[in-house]
């Protein structure tokens, strides 16, 4: 059983800042892909940006240059830099691995709780 946990979340004003993280735990061998999400009320829910576990990155058009994903593999753990934030940014912030077992030795997809950004104007 593996648990990923979001943290990093909250409200700020247009322009600020914010750094999400999101940690697994659990029988993990290893985790390949990492991505960030996000959906906001009505909407699908939509890729953020993703990193692979060499630390290739790819981001959503509407976020580059003001958005950095990045992970530590020793950790199990992925961040997302968010920088320059706009109202429509505001949504909720989930992250996504593509974990290989300990015990199946089989690759799944895993999702954390979700952590809500609110940016106001």
């Amino acid at each position: 059983q593996v648990q990923l946990v979001e943290s990093g979340g909250g409200l700020v004003q247009a322009g600020g800042s914010l750094t999400l993280s999101c940690a697994a735990s659990g029988s993990i061998f290893r985790i390949n892909a990492m991505a960030w999400y996000r959906q906001s009320p009505g909407k699908q829910r939509e890729l953020v940006a993703s990193i692979e576990r060499g630390g290739s990155t790819n981001y959503a058009d509407s976020v580059k240059g003001r958005f950095t994903i990045s992970r530590d593999n020793a950790k199990n753990t992925v961040y997302l830099q968010v920088n320059s934030l706009k109202p429509e940014d505001t949504a909720v912030y989930y992250c996504n691995m593509r974990i290989i077992s300990q015990v199946q030795g089989i690759e799944y997809s895993s999702w954390g709780q979700g952590t809500q950004v609110t940016v106001s104007s």
